[in-house]
């Protein structure tokens, strides 16, 4: 038999809300990795005191007791996996995997047993239903009557708030089985109840995410934020995570808590509570227990007095609390030396922090990516800028993350740091210029050589020496020459050009005159081509065939319907994620049965590509005839207009009285516009006036002769 048994895609039941991922089980134990949120629960098989095999929802699943009282359940097995199981079980569990089903007549009267954390209702020897008792936020009591507030659960679309049971009176005397039932609850509710004094206090916190000034009180149990306007308590169970991260500007700490489930307000849930401090601010912290009580609880990891950063004792606090160890940056270091990248994310600015097990961006959304859950991460060039990058993580379940604006200094070590963490690196969506560049350092991860990256430091050199000419030689610093909308390289050029010849002459002002028209006419010569680009785009027929559909796309479009009432109610984003599910739950079978469909679309669809082709191109054809055809007509108007100027010119030149004139004027002066013609007529009929009487005479002399 083999060691270990692993499932893929059970489900766990906590708080009410099914939770994916892997079950694994070994001679050691039993251990569950939630796919969500990286939680790992281990049970040790010396813990274990019972296992139960059931038919539910999901299939059939699998009930864990363990000797402390903790129940676990695990949905989602196939019926032929229990002999597997129980032959596992016995082997190296020694425990007998029991059958049981639960009561289905529907009968509302029955008994109640409490186990461990767990409330059963049963029916004879059958259990109806279980409620686990961690649940429960609230157990209120009234005559013959119990009942029963519960957490809200995010994840789930309804939620059990409230059961009430009736509690028939007995004829014992001196117990009240109302208050004895109420007591059961209580004692293993999840009730937060402030009964005592706090082990210590911290006065006027600043908080980003829920935003304001809070104190914060430290329970043995919970920590409870204090504000002007809200109060929040948090148990210590529903923290996942602790971050201590060092500010860019390296005078501020950021102290990060994850909690699951999420803290609420309203509609608003906070996943992460975010403490900003300073690191110059110190404190004194005296614990409110005696110094056997501290040794005793914390095992020297606290002590009754203590002293330093404020940022120091909150965290070695809440660490010794929680119990959960503190994750810091790793051996990350950016191009300014910090240990963080500034970006955006969702068109607000915030720093990124490169873990060592993952990704983690505050404060606003703050977002934490684990490198188990990513697929791939792509570096793409700045759609607006030559001076940042993009940097995109997509996880396996299709969510994908944009961190947009980073400088491009960064790009060498955020490269070098994704490369060593072995992760999958696949770009898409970049530019001509850096695509070849992209894809040569993408190829091989040893090659330590980045074209793009050379490629950008000579360009920045380059514009540093341009700006600091500029700045030298006008005597003055400028802020035009870290303008960031001025990014463009025609622009800059353009800008340092000018810049360089107004500080060098002796009147700016003519200069810049002289200047404005010269630069404007650049840019619209440099963007005329790109006017034209678009316009071949435009061509497209709206009558050309269109592109077939995927498999998935046809199945999609054909299961929607079914989907939203199967889940009424449901939205888009949740309807994609569960048709996601269902496509890769489907059988082979029936994937190849989608599969021919989509081979049969895109047959008809190169068939009528090609039939489209044949009739487009002889369109075009008959457009460049007519085209050939137009300018034809359109050269022998022009022929015909230019005959007849060079008619009208050798007539003109045949009078003797205009030919007087003519001997005057240049041919510049005769193909001038009609208005000045019109002023030459004008002034050849004057001259022509003016000298009439002398070739009067000759003619007249000539008759006489």
């Amino acid at each position: 038999m083999a060691d270990t048994l692993e499932f893929n895609e059970i489900y766990q039941e906590v708080k009410g809300s099914m939770n994916d991922g892997r079950l694994r089980l070994s001679r050691q134990g039993v251990i569950f990795k939630n796919s969500k949120t990286g939680k790992v629960d281990n049970i040790q098989a010396s813990e274990l005191a019972e296992g139960v095999w059931r038919r539910v929802a999901l299939g059939h699943g699998l009930k864990l007791l363990t000797k402390n009282g903790h129940v676990y359940k695990y949905d989602g097995f196939r019926e032929s996996e229990f002999d597997k199981l129980s032959d596992f079980f016995k082997a190296h569990y020694c425990l007998e995997l029991a059958e049981k089903d639960l009561c289905v007549k529907g009968w509302n009267w029955g008994t109640v047993r409490f186990g461990g954390q767990l409330l059963s209702f049963d029916i004879g020897e059958q259990p109806v239903f279980e409620i686990p008792l961690s649940n429960v936020s609230q157990c209120t009591t009234g005559k013959n009557e119990v009942t029963l507030e519960f957490h809200q659960n995010d994840d789930a679309e309804v939620s059990l708030m409230e059961v009430r049971f009736y509690v028939p009176p007995t004829q014992e005397d001196g117990v009240d089985p109302v208050e004895a039932f109420a007591q059961n609850v209580l004692s293993k509710a999840d009730v937060i109840q402030a009964t005592g004094d706090a082990i210590c206090i911290f006065r006027e916190l600043q908080c980003l995410t829920p935003r304001g000034r809070y104190d914060i009180r430290i329970y043995p149990t919970f920590l409870h934020l204090h504000g002007k306007t809200f109060d929040y308590k948090i148990p210590y169970t529903t923290v996942l995570r602790l971050f201590l991260l060092p500010h860019k500007d390296q005078r501020q700490m950021f102290f990060v808590i994850s909690l699951d489930p999420p803290i609420k307000q309203g509609q608003t849930r906070y996943h992460f509570l975010i403490l900003l401090f300073s690191k110059d601010e110190d404190i004194s912290l005296t614990l409110n227990m005696n110094e056997e009580e501290v040794e005793k609880r914390f095992e020297g990891r606290l002590t009754k007095n203590m002293s330093g950063s404020l940022y120091e004792m909150v965290s070695r606090v809440m660490k010794a609390l929680v119990n959960r160890k503190i994750t810091v940056p790793g051996n990350f270091q950016g191009h300014s030396g910090a240990q963080c990248i500034t970006c955006s994310y969702k068109a607000s600015s915030g720093l990124l922090y490169p873990l060592e097990r993952g990704f983690i961006y505050v404060h606003k959304p703050p977002v934490h990516i684990r490198f188990d859950e990513i697929s791939f991460v792509n570096f793409a060039r700045g759609t607006t800028t030559t001076r940042s990058f993009d940097f995109e993580i997509e996880t396996k379940q299709g969510t994908q993350y944009t961190f947009s604006s980073i400088e491009r200094e960064e790009y060498g070590k955020l490269f070098d740091f994704v490369n060593a963490k072995k992760l999958n690196i696949k770009n898409r969506g970049l530019k001509e210029g850096m695509k070849q560049s992209y894809d040569e350092y993408a190829d091989s991860d040893e090659d330590q050589h980045d074209a793009y990256l050379e490629r950008m430091k000579e360009e920045g050199k380059i514009r540093e020496e341009n700006a600091n000419d500029s700045s030298d030689g006008s005597g003055e610093e400028t802020d035009s020459s870290f303008n960031p909308g001025e990014e463009d390289d025609d622009v800059a050029e353009e800008f340092d050009s000018n810049a360089s010849a107004s500080s060098s002459s002796g009147d700016g002002d003519s200069d810049r005159e002289d200047k404005k028209p010269a630069k404007k006419a650049k840019i619209v010569k440099d963007r005329k081509p790109r006017k034209k680009q678009p316009e071949s785009k435009k061509g497209k027929d709206p009558n050309a065939p269109k592109r077939p559909m995927s498999a998935y796309m046809l199945w999609l479009n054909a299961s929607r319907e079914k989907i939203k009432s199967d889940h009424p109610g449901i939205s888009i984003t949740d309807l994609s994620k569960k048709a996601g599910e269902l496509w890769k739950a489907m059988s082979k079978e029936k994937k190849e049965e989608w599969d021919r469909k989509a081979e049969d679309a895109r047959r008809d669809y190169e068939k009528a590509m090609k039939e489209y082709s044949v009739g487009s191109k002889a369109d075009s054809h008959r457009g460049e005839r007519s085209k050939k055809k137009k300018k034809k007509q359109e050269k022998q108007v022009k022929g015909k207009g230019d005959k007849k100027g060079a008619t009208s010119k050798s007539s003109s030149s045949k009078s003797p009285a205009k030919g007087m004139s003519d001997s005057f004027k240049s041919k510049e002066f005769v193909s001038s516009d009609e208005s000045s013609s019109a002023e030459s007529k004008k002034e050849d009929s004057e001259d022509e006036g003016a000298a009439s009487p002398a070739p009067s005479s000759e003619d007249s002399a000539s008759g006489s002769d």
